[in-house]
């Protein structure tokens, strides 16, 4: 049987830091209530204006394919994870496959939000086990600073820039690589976590308010749904690898806010010493999270071979994703 494994990740934070006391001078918030409430302490910022999500996600793409032993030229699909893409057409893809000089691989978008790069993971290990192609490149990458309200101190404090990309080959190999992937959508929820304005709907034209083309978010209600699901998530994971929580060596978790992590963490029977987080300074990073954290494991030698790792995102849509991979 063909089996997808990741053989490199690769992740680019931009230069700019907004603190938490740089907040404290833009918004009617604290660094104490910032922390106690979402666990950041300080996110990553596009400030440069000349550089957009395409560019953060081609960084990301090439650390991961160094990391892989391989050429752009090698890459048979490139799947970018975003709904910040540089403009409404072409997709971000192949904005990212021309930066890269991926000339041989096809490339497109995915856009589920926060959940968009284990959709994304989705996708690529099904066209590699179907046989359609060898290797692919799956990226989250967002520049959600640029999309955000900074008088709105619910949504303002949460989100930074970032993109993290994964390498998946096809292998024969009966033990490591990607063991189950589950993607769920529920779009009577669309409006938890939404931008008004810029598309079809609502089209830039007809909008003379500014902040409808900003994020809006319910999070008390964010909050609840996404435990839920999640916890269900997992299970429905774990029972089709024939695992238990106890198999799982590292989870690697949506970076949306730490009160949600240590929740899940409680729901699931494992340690939160178990979860690789890394919000306290990237902030919600969208489709980037997942990506960006498992690098991070990765490259400080948490992740090893043969662990067991669960991943697990959720955002607008609603839309939920998860995977369990034999590393």
């Amino acid at each position: 049987m063909r089996r997808a494994i990741i053989v490199g990740t690769g992740s680019f934070l931009p230069d700019g830091i907004l603190s938490n006391a740089d907040l404290e001078k833009m918004v009617d918030t604290t660094d104490s209530w910032i922390l106690e409430r979402t666990g950041v302490r300080e996110r990553h910022i596009l400030t440069d204006d000349a550089m957009a999500t395409s560019d953060m996600a081609t960084a990301a793409g090439k650390r991961a394919l160094a990391m892989a032993g391989m050429q752009p030229t090698d890459l048979d699909c490139i799947i970018l994870a975003t709904v910040t893409a540089d403009m409404p057409c072409p997709s971000g893809a192949v904005r990212v496959q021309d930066k890269l000089g991926a000339s041989n691989a096809f490339a497109f978008d995915v856009s589920a939000a926060c959940a968009g790069s284990l959709l994304g993971l989705d996708l690529g290990a099904t066209l590699i086990e179907s046989g359609r192609i060898q290797n692919a490149l799956v990226i989250g990458a967002e520049s959600i600073s640029r999309y955000v309200n900074y008088q709105d101190r619910n949504t303002c404090v949460l989100f930074g820039d970032a993109s993290g990309a994964m390498v998946l080959r096809a292998s024969e190999e009966t033990t490591r690589g990607v063991l189950a992937v589950v993607t769920h959508t529920d779009g009577r929820q669309w409006e938890l976590i939404h931008v008004p304005a810029g598309g079809s709907a609502l089209p830039g034209k007809k909008v003379t308010d500014p902040t409808l083309f900003t994020v809006h978010m319910s999070g008390r209600e964010v909050f609840k749904f996404a435990v839920r699901a999640l916890a269900d998530l997992s299970a429905e994971l774990l029972r089709r690898c024939g695992l238990t929580n106890a198999d799982i060596h590292w989870v690697v978790p949506h970076q949306a806010n730490r009160r949600i992590l240590e929740a899940l963490a409680h729901k699931l029977e494992i340690p939160l010493e178990r979860f690789i987080i890394n919000i306290e300074h990237t902030g919600n990073t969208s489709s980037a999270s997942v990506p960006t954290a498992l690098d991070e494991g990765v490259r400080d030698g948490r992740i090893k071979t043969g662990d067991a790792v669960l991943m697990l995102a959720i955002g607008s849509g609603m839309a939920w994703s998860g995977a369990i991979v034999r590393w």
